[in-house]
């Protein structure tokens, strides 16, 4: 599912109802199962309406309201747990998605670490309670409660008359104490934000802290921003207690009204021309309907604070989803190896002096082309363009038809092997499979067999990588690049760190993976460097 396009300019309002757009089915049924507990409401005040009219008649005669009462509670339960149940589905649904477009924001560059930080953890995980109680609960308020005063209406419409009078001020009183939840949400969030960024920098600069024993300072620091997330923390909780002690109070005066209403009019005092007289049954069922009236209001009211927190969180989220360019898009992988071109390429990453200015290069369909350079030269970050790690600052990538600066998202055109592959506990085979879910372990036993892998595939290998040597863990990348059917082979430094025999025991295999396919190799090897088709000095 993908969401609708949205503009730069979009209130977090708007924003959030366009992110939310391609998950709105099963956010609309969590909302009708909220709004369906208006029916049973009504039949448990009927049930407890028809138990106390017919008790002067004996136990046997209330039986009938009473079972009523107990079916309606009953039904009550299964619909807010199915409720619950279809929120919590919707809510993972859409941090699913966001979470997806905020990592391809990270490793697209497009937001700095702590912002990364901050939206995937704080930001995705603030549209929770957004969708799964906020959005359920605002339409059951729009609803529900004109839905109970028309049943009210038709046994009283002088009550009627109360309730939709006493609406008035709890929807005044939400509007007021809303505003002010989402000035403090969006103040706390910010704080959050800083504190993130500040955790991250000083751990990052823990080496210099120590060294300059600036320990007792940054801890200082910390506290302070600690502190300061503290007390935006606080504000939103006293403004959420003094919403919902606002509300509180106006749902117990129009509770009071109406019971005042019916206790007067069964005793004949009222004050003024009885526009209609009640009996027990119908006053008590109105007396039992009045608080389930304002009771989606007053669920609406404590799920407020959840809206506040999602709008606070849209601007670090934003920043991803702000128009449709910045979705990946996926070409169809070619059949054949394509000609990679670059055309005046720059790279320069945030803060930073350019690695590279001005370089150019065409490189023929199945070519090896290998690039030979100091560290520091842009090797790997050439590399990188392609798995949009690092950033296309100037000029352009042709990959085939596909400019990179459209960024397209070309990770199912390219086989990997980098320096340090990333191992998993499991079997070796798992590991190898990686590249590929759900090959056929006969094309994984054969990847690694042109690896040179000749032990068991079945044996275990931990998160740390225990049981492979250096030249093993090259043979694994290598292996993975067997295994992925792709017409791109990029190789980042494959024999960095080995010994003479390893490097040269490897160079068949770099050389049979490249068969077919364009290949760049980042490489500080002379030898490595023989295999290529063109060599690049930079």
């Amino acid at each position: 599912m993908t969401a609708q396009p949205i503009h730069a300019d979009a209130t977090p309002a708007q924003w959030l109802k366009a992110a939310l757009s391609p998950r709105k089915r099963i956010v609309a049924l969590a909302s009708g199962l909220v709004i369906a507990d208006a029916v049973p409401a009504v039949g448990f005040a009927a049930g407890l309406a028809l138990a106390v009219g017919a008790l002067p008649q004996g136990i046997s005669q209330a039986t009938p309201g009473v079972l009523l009462a107990v079916g309606a509670l009953l039904v009550r339960g299964v619909l807010a747990q199915c409720a619950t149940v279809v929120g919590a589905r919707a809510a993972r649904a859409v941090k699913g998605d966001l979470r997806r477009q905020v990592l391809n924001g990270a490793f697209s560059g497009r937001l700095s670490d702590a912002e990364t930080m901050t939206a995937t953890n704080e930001g995705v995980e603030a549209l929770d309670g957004h969708v799964s109680r906020f959005l359920p609960a605002r339409l059951a308020a729009g609803v529900t409660p004109l839905l109970l005063i028309a049943v009210a209406a038709v046994v009283s419409p002088f009550t009627a008359g109360i309730l939709i009078f006493t609406l008035l001020p709890f929807v005044i009183g939400m509007a007021l104490t809303g505003m002010a939840a989402g000035a403090e949400s969006r103040r706390q969030f910010q704080a959050l934000e800083r504190l993130s960024g500040l955790f991250l920098d000083r751990i990052r600069a823990l080496p210099a802290i120590l060294a300059f024993q600036a320990e007792t300072q940054q801890t200082a620091v910390i506290a302070r921003a600690s502190d300061d997330l503290a007390r935006r923390t606080g504000s939103v909780l006293k403004i959420a207690f003094l919403s919902s002690a606002v509300l509180e109070f106006f749902s117990a005066l129009a509770v009071a009204l109406v019971a005042v209403y019916c206790g007067f009019n069964l005793l004949k005092l009222l004050p003024f021309p009885a526009p209609e007289q009640l009996s027990l049954t119908r006053a008590f069922f109105l007396l039992a309907l009045a608080p389930e009236v304002y009771a989606p209001m007053r669920r609406l009211s404590a799920a407020y604070h959840d809206r506040q927190a999602a709008e606070a969180a849209v601007p670090s989220l934003k920043t991803l989803t702000n128009d449709a360019e910045a979705t990946p898009v996926r070409p169809p992988v070619p059949a054949t190896a394509p000609a990679i071109a670059f055309r005046d390429v720059a790279i320069a990453y945030e803060a930073g002096a350019p690695v590279l200015t001005g370089f150019n290069l065409a490189i023929a369909p199945g070519a090896t082309v290998a690039l030979l350079g100091a560290s520091g030269s842009g090797k790997s970050s050439l590399l990188h363009l392609f798995l949009g790690l690092s950033p296309l600052s100037g000029g352009e990538v042709e990959v085939g038809d596909a400019p990179l600066s459209n960024h397209p998202d070309l990770t199912a055109w390219i086989a990997w092997a980098g320096q340090a592959p990333v191992v998993i506990p499991g079997t070796l085979a798992d590991n190898i499979g990686l590249a590929w879910r759900g090959a056929p372990s006969e094309r994984v036993a054969e990847a690694a067999a042109r690896a040179g892998f000749t032990g068991d595939l079945n044996r275990v290998i931990d998160e740390r990588g225990g049981g492979l040597s250096g030249g093993e863990r090259r043979r694994l990348g290598l292996a993975r690049a067997f295994l992925k059917p792709a017409p791109i082979l990029l190789l980042d430094e494959p024999t960095a760190n080995l010994d003479a025999a390893s490097e040269a025991a490897l160079l068949p295999i770099i050389r049979a993976a490249a068969e077919g396919r364009t290949t760049l190799i980042a490489t500080h090897s002379e030898a490595v460097a023989e295999l290529a088709d063109v060599v690049v000095r930079l």
